[in-house]
């Protein structure tokens, strides 16, 4: 009985003294914590080149941090000789190469205050002394080498992990090496909640003539007053390197500070569209197209074929064996839908979109399965049970020869999901009648052949010059799929239609018609109406 409470006792002691250091630890912290001119960090090294990492708030990060460009190690020289500033003329300055794009600022702002789970990567910025700019400064020995570092670390444990590292206003100076137009936006965030507005600019900060407004961002996007106050106190996570090391020459400071500039943009590679459309769980079309990509027949991925879905690329080689691409698909999706959901979209190019509520999404889904059950009904897509894309994709001129069936080509797709969307949504049309249609349109070869004069897409989606596929037909196309569907009833529209048919057979000043001959514009004229 005695051993156990003997052993009670020490539990409790040992419990009792780790509750007390914890106490003077968090006192400690609290003491050095509400320093102004310090901030706590933990020193990492990669590369030789030392750092220190920590978080800041917003607002400390949009005051104290400044944009690369005005980092003196980048922008002169010093010649000790004659104490004069020369251009630096050794290499090209890479953050003069690299301009920021102002008119970023405004779409980030509304993304960090309409959006409530919205987040930034932590930021890499340069400390820099008044000293590293005087060639004369103590801190330069007689071969020009800084004896101490711009950064000041003092530890707080035996390896040198974790301290306080110096970020006084009076002898600091900090740049962002990386991050900046993070910094553009968190600083455009601070005059907005300041100022109730915010100036939206040009790419070269030429102002644009309006505003964002907290009255905007109330109306639109129903943020909520005393939500948009609260932001500049998040934090931000931040590391700090230094704008000379110990032992380095002015030039050789300069050359690692570049060199990791260049390397942190260098090793950013951007995601593909198709990447984007993946990963992306804001943008309902992009949502709904990742679904139908992986549970519709006509696309899910099966044992004994084929993929049919190009995941990553937006475009199809001619000798692929895949239908068409997950960025077709949210492109089919968005023009699809957008006329039942236009909500969908962000309220300004360059925002992120709002997701939608769950049950719209199911809608979604589900017009979009009703779209491609109908697309799967057509012959053309009923041969692949037998018959791999690349015959029914490929030309007729190259190698192997095929089809040139435009159904395979994803230009194609997103126009005839385009023309759709308008028939279904916008002009009330019933899908089932629509592809009635479509299905004898497609039995008689009106998809196929699309480098030869007889086709519809001539010169539209084909480009007889380059001998082609040409993108920049894809809308003229959707027109057209909705006239010969019966979707065009005003006289205007169908002489405009006329005119941009007859524009787009014409090559080198000579305009080709429906039977391979030279013609005057005007005799193109337009297709028949299905029936």
């Amino acid at each position: 009985m005695k051993d156990s409470d003997s052993t009670a006792d020490i539990a409790r002691e040992y419990l009792e003294r780790e509750n007390k250091e914890k106490q003077v630890l968090a006192l400690l912290l609290e003491k050095f914590l509400g320093r102004k001119d310090q901030i706590l960090v933990q020193k990492t090294e990669m590369g030789g080149t030392e750092a220190y990492v920590s978080s800041v708030t917003l607002e400390w990060f949009a005051g104290r941090v400044h944009f690369a460009s005005g980092l003196p190690l980048f922008q002169k020289k010093y010649n000790p000789e004659t104490d004069n500033v020369e251009i630096d003329a050794d290499s090209i300055d890479e953050i003069q190469q690299r301009p920021l794009d102002w008119s970023r600022q405004a779409p980030l702002v509304q993304y960090l205050a309409a959006r409530h789970n919205h987040k930034f990567p932590p930021v890499l910025v340069v400390i820099n002394q008044p000293w590293a700019d005087n060639p004369k400064a103590a801190e330069w020995d007689s071969e020009g080498r800084a004896t101490k570092s711009t950064t000041d670390f003092i530890p707080l444990d035996k390896d040198a992990k974790v301290g306080l590292l110096n970020i006084s206003e009076d002898n600091v100076t900090i740049y962002a090496l990386d991050g900046q137009h993070r910094l553009m936006g968190v600083q455009g965030l601070m005059e907005l909640i300041k100022t109730r507005k915010l100036q939206r600019y040009k790419k070269d900060k030429g102002a644009d003539d309006s505003f964002i407004t907290v009255n905007d961002l109330i109306e639109k996007y129903q943020v909520d007053l005393a939500y948009l106050q609260n932001l500049p106190k998040e934090k931000i996570g931040i590391e700090f390197i230094c704008a000379v090391a110990a032992g380095e020459t002015r030039t050789e400071a300069r050359r690692r500070v570049r060199s990791i500039f260049v390397h942190v943009n260098l090793m950013a590679a951007p995601l593909t569209k198709g990447q984007l459309t993946q990963l992306n769980e804001d943008d309902g079309f992009a949502i709904v197209a990742r679904k139908i990509a992986v549970t519709h027949p006509l696309l899910e991925q099966r044992q004994e074929r084929n993929p049919r879905v190009n995941w990553n690329s937006a475009t199809v080689a001619s000798n692929s064996t895949v239908l068409t691409t997950l960025q077709a698909l949210q492109d089919m999706s968005e023009r699809y839908l957008a006329q039942k959901f236009p909500h969908w979209k962000p309220l300004e190019k360059g925002l992120i979109p709002m997701r939608p509520e769950d049950e719209e999404i199911e809608q979604g889904i589900e017009e979009f399965k009703k779209l491609f059950d109908s697309l799967a009904s057509l012959s053309s897509y009923k041969i692949l049970e037998h018959e791999d894309t690349p015959a029914l994709r490929r030309f007729s001129f190259e190698r192997d020869g095929g089809e040139g069936n435009m159904l395979f080509r994803p230009v194609a797709q997103v126009a005839l999901a385009q023309a759709l969307g308008i028939l279904v949504f916008k002009k009330g049309f019933s899908l089932e009648d629509i592809f009635k249609k479509l299905r004898k349109f497609d039995q008689q070869g009106g998809f196929s052949g699309m480098e030869y004069p007889q086709s519809l897409w001539y010169g539209v989606l084909y480009d007889p010059n380059k001998k082609r596929v040409q993108v920049a037909g894809r809308d003229l196309a959707a027109k057209l799929l909705v006239y010969i569907l019966g979707g065009v009833q005003e006289q205007m529209e169908r002489a405009e239609l006329r005119k941009a048919l007859a524009d787009a057979r014409t090559v080198e000043d000579k305009t080709i018609s429906f039977d391979g001959e030279f013609v005057e514009p005007k005799a193109v004229g337009l297709p028949h109406i299905l029936n």
